[in-house]
């Protein structure tokens, strides 16, 4: 009988451990558990079991994370009067070596327009718990930045050290020293409290770290690549493939994406953790934008000062060029090949559209939600991968009218053809009397060799 207690504790434990991720999916209860999911939730239960391992309950740590009152410090700055379309988000320490805040939040500033700077707040965590340290830098702040403070654009604030859990005695997963493990595992707490701050103080959260340079109009571009993804769902949009630069959330999530770090914090970095959080939201795959909007340019980690030359590849200074593509539907009578959906084409994420041969007539087809009058247009086909599987001959129509069955229009005009896998046209408001409703892709001569569609791009102009 002396078991029995003992037995019911270890499978309650095992149900707690699956909390987690069973309120998370009840959300999107269609959508299956991968197997990189089901092994992460097996994994964690089955530490849960371990003789010796972590006794206390997923329902104790959960509760015990919802429940920590933090009483955050204004150190700068007031709340913004409304809410905005923009939160920056950014948590900083002392570093032994090198300081990159105050130009992180000159970029984030110099590169943004008086009209962009109405709809964004920038939040700034001062995380260390060295009181003098963080005055010295409220100081050069509020002397930097008094206009941006005064407007209700930027805000400095604090959480208090007796506010933290236990950063002593943390499971030193990975091998990793005690040292990074306390400091990973304050980030991640750093971090949650920074979350909790901005969730009601804008429609979107962007976070990036504090030695970052900001390309230019950040804000249009994510603002253009937020309405490209109108009417679907996602979790994560990244503007950076580096750490925890340029990721994207709805602020809506903020809360529960606290919770986890909290619960969570000693387990493993940020920026894993936020890939299962992604995850346990059911977007199964990565969405990030090029160019990269965002570039690490800090060359001493904030972790024991050590050189860490990590650089984006992908960055552009000046990436205001982004395509607009108005939410629309994709049509294609082309056969597609496994899951190269002809939507992956109108993205700007690293994706294509992948079609089986293709036959003279063939097309591909655009129909936007809303008439839009297009200025420019570019169409890439082909990939350096597969060099043939370009569309050979091929013509771009636009067309109005839109048809009954709502899978394109009734009319079309030409506005030129392909040249050599490629198509791209300017000043192309006047081509019709009213604003084009459909874009087509239409294959003028069959083609042995498959069809890859790398990328459309649509550049619009207001409606009249």
């Amino acid at each position: 009988m002396r078991c029995f207690p003992r037995r019911l504790l270890t499978a309650a434990l095992a149900v707690l451990a699956l909390l987690l991720l069973l309120t998370l999916f009840l959300q999107h209860p269609e959508d299956p558990l991968t197997e990189e999911e089901r092994r992460w939730a097996q994994e964690m239960v089955l530490q849960q079991l371990q003789p010796g391992g972590n006794l206390r309950s997923f329902q104790e740590l959960w509760n015990t994370s919802a429940s920590r009152n933090v009483s955050y410090r204004y150190l700068a700055g007031f709340p913004p009067a409304r809410k905005k379309f923009l939160t920056v988000g950014l948590s900083s320490v002392k570093r032994k070596r090198g300081n990159y805040l105050l130009d992180t939040l000159k970029s984030i500033f110099q590169q943004s327009t008086h009209e962009e700077l109405k709809e964004m707040v920038v939040v700034v965590h001062l995380a260390d718990p060295d009181s003098e340290w963080n005055a010295r830098v409220v100081e050069d702040i509020s002397t930097r930045f008094t206009h941006h403070l005064l407007l209700g654009q930027l805000l400095v604030i604090h959480a208090p050290p007796d506010s933290y859990p236990p950063l002593e005695g943390l499971k030193r997963n990975y091998n990793d020293a005690e040292d990074r493990v306390q400091f990973r595992s304050k980030q991640n707490v750093d971090y949650a409290y920074l979350f909790r701050f901005a969730a009601n103080l804008s429609s979107y959260y962007l976070m990036i770290e504090d030695d970052v340079q900001c390309s230019r109009s950040f804000f249009t571009a994510i603002r253009k690549a937020v309405a490209s993804r109108e009417g679907s769902y996602w979790v994560t949009l990244e503007f950076s493939k580096l750490g925890y630069i340029g990721k994207l959330y709805h602020s809506s999530d903020l809360p529960q994406l606290a919770q986890f770090l909290l619960l969570f914090y000693q387990e493993m970095p940020c920026d894993w953790l936020l890939g299962h959080f992604r995850l346990l939201l059911t977007q199964k795959e990565v969405i990030r934008f090029k160019p990269s909007l965002f570039q690490h340019v800090g060359l001493y980690s904030s972790f024991q000062g050590t050189v860490n030359r990590l650089r984006d590849n992908d960055f552009e200074a000046d990436a205001l060029d982004l395509p607009d593509n108005p939410p629309a539907a994709m049509f294609t009578d082309i056969e597609t090949f496994e899951d190269y959906l002809p939507s992956n084409a109108y993205s700007t994420v690293q994706e294509y559209f992948w079609g089986k041969a293709p036959s003279a007539g063939s097309h591909f087809t655009i129909m936007f939600h809303q008439p839009a009058w297009i200025s420019r247009l570019q169409i890439h086909t082909g990939s350096a991968e597969r060099q043939s599987d370009y569309l050979h001959a091929g013509e771009v129509t636009l067309g109005s009218q839109r048809r009954r069955d709502g899978k394109g229009c009734v009319t079309y005009i030409s506005v030129g053809a392909f040249e050599q896998g490629h198509f791209e046209r300017r000043s192309l408001e006047n081509s019709l009397a009213s604003a084009p409703q459909c874009v087509q892709i239409r294959v003028t001569e069959s083609q042995k060799e498959w069809l890859i569609i790398r990328s459309i791009s649509i550049w619009t102009k207001p409606n009249d």
